[in-house]
């Protein structure tokens, strides 16, 4: 049996939300008609929108369901109609790749934005819009999204937020300035291809997908009400449990971590000095190259990440990492580690045992 350690490329689905979403398919019915049918799909839509805020926190919001946090990015960057934007160095492909001529903010060696160099950066325009992603997904590196909110509204700018990862893991007190927030449903244990973006009230989107208005005219297609219905059920879970799954996630992460340095002092951990997220390990075995760790834990049953899980299943050298260690080669050595809401003592115990074994099998510093 493989132990899961995975969580941040997608989370198992909570049964919960699999009894919600077959529920919501028994019941079909277009949200868009008019009929009993079509009005009880439009009635879960409704709750379920209510339900997404409240896991950030914000009531003056609108909530735009999408295929996933991905298109939730796009539609932001290219909706929120900024000729200039600027993205911090360490944001998921999602907003690199909508805005790929978008100047760079550097962070430092802890994967955290530079406050100054945004500032400069910042003032340089009159306004436009500014992206920087909560938490990272590689290294759990938190931002400081509240202080950035400041700085960008000071000087005029707009500011979005990829909160994947953050939400249901962090204070949503964070996000109360943001003008637009990114989610996505699999990453709390929700349906995959379903996801959400939230834009503060007044703030006009253009839509990338025209068709029959749904939505409100900012995203048309009928509205996938069986993922949303999942999706309602997973950010509620997730915003009861976020105390108690915080303080017993960030334990088990801990432990993973001491436990590797106890038994490898050359093992690094990425952003290891910065606030990170509970739930989130970037481990470097100097000299092992990350695609053979992966593989290596994989053929013993334990199953982790190296970057992004978004590269159709590839490994690649992080950006993530390339932007904290430039011209480093641990930038192509470290992996994710990533628990969630089924994750146990077993599980760390288990990875433990697993990587040990094979950073002795592997690893330069025992030659």
């Amino acid at each position: 049996m493989t132990t899961y350690l995975d969580y941040n490329a997608t989370a198992p689905i909570r049964p919960p939300v699999i009894e919600a979403m077959t529920e919501a398919a028994r019941c079909h019915g277009n949200p868009s008609s008019v009929h009993a049918m079509g009005r009880a799909a439009r009635h879960r839509i409704e709750a379920a929108r209510r339900a997404v805020a409240a896991l950030v926190g914000r009531e003056d919001v609108d909530v735009i369901f999408t295929s996933g946090g991905t298109e939730a990015d796009a539609l932001a960057v290219r909706g929120l109609g900024r000729d200039t934007i600027l993205v911090s160095a360490i944001e998921h492909d999602a907003v690199l790749a909508a805005a790929p001529s978008a100047a760079r903010v550097p962070v430092t060696g802890d994967g955290i934005v530079d406050l100054h160099a945004l500032q400069d950066m910042l003032e340089d325009t009159q306004s436009g819009l500014l992206c920087v992603m909560w938490a990272n997904n590689e290294t759990g590196a938190v931002q400081p999204v509240a202080e950035i909110a400041r700085l960008a509204h000071a000087a005029g700018w707009l500011l979005h937020v990829d909160a994947v990862q953050g939400a249901g893991r962090l204070d949503p007190a964070d996000l109360a300035e943001a003008d637009s927030i990114a989610l996505s449903a699999h990453k709390i244990g929700g349906p995959p291809g379903v996801g959400a973006l939230l834009i503060r009230e007044g703030l006009a989107v253009t839509p990338m997908i025209a068709g029959g208005g749904q939505e409100r005219g900012r995203r048309s297609g009928t509205e996938n009400d069986v993922g949303i219905a999942g999706f309602a059920v997973a950010a509620a879970a997730a915003a009861e449990e976020r105390d108690a799954e915080a303080t017993r996630l960030r334990a088990l992460r801990d432990r993973i971590g001491q436990g590797t340095r106890a038994r490898a002092s050359e093992a690094r951990i990425m952003a290891g000095a910065a606030e990170r997220l509970c739930n989130t390990l970037s481990l470097a075995l100097p000299g092992v190259a990350a695609e053979t760790q992966v593989m290596a834990l994989d053929l013993a049953g334990v199953a982790v990440s190296a970057g992004s899980a978004c590269s159709s299943g590839k490994v690649k050298r992080s950006h993530v990492l390339d932007a904290m260690f430039p011209d480093d080669p641990i930038a192509g050595q470290a992996i994710r580690v990533s628990l969630g809401w089924a994750s146990t003592d077993e599980d760390a115990d288990r990875f433990l045992h697993v990587w040990g074994a094979m950073r002795d099998r592997l690893s330069p510093a025992v030659r």
